[in-house]
C-alpha cells in the first residue's frame, strides 16, 4: 500500500510574516540611526546603534509576547493569536518555547525586563555621545552571551531532546540566530575594550569560530571573560601608574 501521509509544510505563512517582521525591525533600526545620530558618527557607533535598537525592539515585541504567553498559567501551545502562532512556529525548532520551560521563561524575564531597558539606556547615551556607554555595552553584551549559554547548555547536557535540527529552516534560520546575537555581542565588547594591534588576529579568529554554533557557546564566552579581564586590568593599571607619576 502506498504511503499517503502528507509531509508537514516547512515554510508556512507564519514563517513568512515572522521573518518579514524581523526585516522591518531591522529597517526601522537602520533608519533611526540615520535620523538620531550625527552625520559624522563613527561606523562603530552607527553599528552599535542599529544593533541595540534592533535588539531592544526584538526583546520588547517578540520576547515580550512570549513572556506574556508563558506566565501566570499560560503557555504558547494552548494560546491563540498572531504572536502565539509565531511562537508555535519557533517551538517546531525548539519545543521548550511551547510549554513554558521554567529555565527559558526565567531567562526571558531578565531579557525583557533587564536587557530591553538597558538597550534603550545605551541608545540614549549614544545620542548624547556619553562615553559611559562603553561600560554598559560590556555589561549588556556579557549578559546576552550568558543568556544564550544558559538557554542551550541544558539542552546539550540532556541530549538536545527538544531541539529539531532536521531541516534547514529550523537549524540555520531559527536556532543559529542565537549565534548571530553572540557575534554582535562580541563585536561590541571588542570595540569597547582597549585592544592592542597584535591581538586583532586573535579576536578575529574568535569571532570566526562562531561559524560552528556547537563550539561558540563553550569557548567564546570563556575567551571573552579572560580577554576582557586582561585588557580592563591593563587599562586600570596604566591609569594608576600615570597617577603615581604625576604625584612624583
Amino acid at each position: 500500500m502506498a504511503d499517503t501521509s502528507v509531509a508537514p509544510t516547512i515554510f508556512t505563512a507564519t514563517s513568512a510574516y515572522s521573518l518579514a517582521f524581523v526585516a522591518v525591525v531591522g529597517v526601522v533600526a537602520y533608519v533611526s540611526a540615520n535620523a538620531l545620530l550625527p552625520k559624522n558618527a563613527r561606523w562603530q557607533d552607527r553599528f552599535t546603534w542599529i544593533w541595540l535598537a534592533f535588539d531592544a525592539m526584538i526583546h520588547f515585541t517578540f520576547e515580550g509576547s512570549f513572556l506574556y504567553l508563558s506566565t501566570f498559567g499560560r503557555q504558547v501551545n494552548t494560546s491563540v493569536g498572531p504572536f502565539a502562532e509565531l511562537w508555535k512556529e519557533y517551538a517546531r525548532a525548539d519545543a521548550r518555547w511551547g510549554f513554558s520551560d521554567p529555565t527559558v521563561v526565567s531567562l526571558e524575564i531578565l531579557t525583557v525586563l533587564g536587557a530591553g531597558p538597558l538597550c534603550c539606556y545605551i541608545l540614549k547615551q549614544l545620542a548624547q555621545d556619553d562615553p559611559a556607554r562603553h561600560y554598559w555595552i560590556v555589561v549588556l553584551s556579557t549578559a546576552e552571551l550568558y543568556g544564550g549559554w544558559m538557554t542551550f547548555c541544558p539542552e546539550w547536557l540532556t541530549g538536545s531532546q527538544y531541539l529539531n535540527t532536521s531541516n534547514v529552516l529550523y537549524l540555520w534560520v531559527y536556532l543559529v540566530v542565537s549565534a548571530i546575537v553572540a557575534c554582535a555581542s562580541i563585536v561590541l565588547i571588542y570595540h569597547d575594550l582597549p585592544v592592542h594591534e597584535h591581538d586583532v588576529s586573535t579576536c578575529s579568529l574568535a569571532i570566526h569560530a562562531l561559524a560552528d554554533p556547537s563550539s561558540s557557546w563553550v569557548f567564546i564566552p570563556l575567551w571573552l571573560m579572560y580577554d576582557s579581564y586582561g585588557y580592563i586590568a591593563h587599562a586600570i593599571r596604566g591609569a594608576q601608574a600615570a597617577g603615581r607619576v604625576k604625584k612624583n
